[in-house]
């Protein structure tokens, strides 16, 4: 087994070094400064807008919707994972202070590119028996007229997130319980299963249900413990920063990662964070009930400054103000464990395996959740859904018990395949989006609470939109009166 798996590990290593180095990071990059030029540099003009429309009420009381704020935590709940923490670790780690910065280009640009793909998957969303459905499959099929290509966007978002990412996460958990517990990884994989089967057996609404309530709690414990850390150590901070910015231009070596490593980790670890331009949180983003698809763009926007510009940070400020980063002391996770505990003493490991766990376990449900989208994007099949709930509790095993290199590369790998194909295809259906993005604008400058036609912007294959425009226009009207009328 270990020499197969080391076999492996030199194919998918070489693989990823040509994706990232070149491939990708021209990619993600380039597509992040054209949207944000298109926009007009929306995720920043419309900061405040974000946080207006994440606190909407849902538009509809049918039972089968899911609301602005859950599809928000679902989507969050996959970022917010064992990329924040294991993550930057390891972009630290490999390629020096210097990855952070790349990560914050990657996320302020990526707000763009968020909002773009989460518009997209609004407007061409479905709805089924259960609930909305849509992201890149679906808007790749109705945009792009390419049935086929969504299912291979399919079938690799679906083994990406279903199964090498909850890999990923169960490794972490189990790493971080076994540092902590001493529990053996075979033991805390099993157990996994069974918590992973309770959740995703319940379908969509127990995923968001569950991300709802977990997601606050757990940024926001995890947060207060990393202001904790940075108060106590404010004089050293400005050193952390200059670390940061000298390590991303090579003027400091000391910590080891070279320009190339910083821009290569920052990125990757970047994007596994935030997944801007992945084509993963469009999933989310389509099964909320909104009226206007710019809203969900928005929202995914504000999500991705909130994973790598807030959890993130806070993670590599932990570590770059430790000892045992400076010492080599600990991998993954378990360097995380060893810089908080030089802070907040020896409970710092359990703290960490207890965040660890509330992190990546809801990712797990999320991750889920995209898979399950596309899984019936391709076959609408109740045998197929069972089969890859399955799948996806074999995968959390494996990943618990797994090697931690080889499950990140493999990681690395197929989130690679999927970002192409997303960043092309969302390439070509920019200018639909721009205009989604023009028809909100204009409905708000009239005092409006912008409601979608898709007849009216001839955007066609939208079956969820296509409204009167005569009957958006007194929507809209009725709206903007009952608000005003609330005021």
């Amino acid at each position: 087994m270990e020499a197969v798996q080391s076999m492996l590990q030199g194919s998918v290593d070489y693989m990823n070094n040509i994706l990232w180095t070149y491939v990708l990071i021209v990619a993600l990059v380039g597509a992040g400064i054209y949207f944000t030029v298109r926009t007009r540099f929306m995720q920043f003009r419309y900061l405040k807008e974000m946080f207006r429309v994440v606190a909407e009420k849902p538009e509809a009381t049918d039972s089968k919707s899911i609301s602005s704020m859950k599809s928000f935590f679902i989507g969050a709940a996959t970022r917010i994972g064992t990329g924040n923490l294991a993550g930057v670790t390891v972009a630290v780690t490999v390629g020096g202070p210097g990855a952070v910065f790349w990560m914050w280009i990657v996320a302020l640009l990526g707000g763009a590119t968020a909002m773009i793909e989460s518009t997209l998957a609004q407007v061409y969303k479905v709805k089924d028996d259960v609930a909305y459905r849509g992201g890149p499959a679906y808007y790749i099929e109705k945009g792009l007229n390419n049935r086929a290509l969504g299912i291979v966007f399919a079938v690799l978002i679906a083994v990406t997130f279903g199964l090498i990412f909850n890999s990923v996460q169960s490794n972490t958990i189990a790493a971080a319980f076994d540092n902590a517990f001493g529990i053996d990884a075979v033991v805390g994989g099993a157990i996994l299963v069974v918590l992973t089967g309770l959740v995703i057996f319940g379908g969509v609404h127990r995923v968001a249900n569950f991300s709802a309530i977990v997601v606050p709690v757990m940024a926001g414990l995890y947060l207060a413990i990393a202001g904790y850390v940075v108060v106590v150590n404010i004089t050293e901070i400005p050193g952390v920063f200059a670390m940061i910015f000298k390590s991303a231009f090579g003027l400091e070596q000391a910590f080891g990662g070279s320009v190339g490593a910083a821009i290569s980790m920052g990125v990757r670890r970047g994007l596994f964070s935030n997944e801007a331009g992945m084509g993963s949180a469009p999933n989310a983003a389509a099964a909320a009930e909104v009226s206007h698809p710019a809203k969900q763009g928005f929202l995914q926007a504000l999500g991705v400054f909130l994973d790598t510009l807030i959890v993130c940070t806070a993670t590599a400020a932990i570590i770059l103000l430790s000892d045992s980063y400076a010492a080599g002391n600990g991998e993954g996770i378990v360097m995380l464990q060893n810089a908080l505990s030089e802070q907040i003493g020896s409970w710092a490991p359990a703290f960490v395996a207890i965040s660890v766990f509330l992190f990546a376990f809801s990712s797990i449900a999320g991750s889920y959740y995209y898979g399950e989208t596309n899984i019936e994007f391709i076959k609408k099949s109740k045998n197929a859904v069972l089969g890859f709930r399955l799948a996806t509790m074999a995968f959390v095993f494996i990943g618990a018990v797994a090697s931690l290199g080889f499950v990140w590369s493999l990681a690395d790998l197929f989130m690679a395949g999927m970002t192409l194909i997303n960043i092309s295809a969302i390439a070509l259906l920019g200018g639909v989006a721009f205009k989604v993005l023009r028809d909100y604008e204009e409905q708000r400058a009239q005092g409006l609470n912008p409601r979608f036609s898709a007849r009216k912007l001839g955007i066609e294959n939208t079956e969820c939109w296509d409204v009167e425009e005569e009957e958006v226009a007194q929507a809209s009207v009725q709206a903007a009166a009952a608000d005003t009328t609330k005021g």
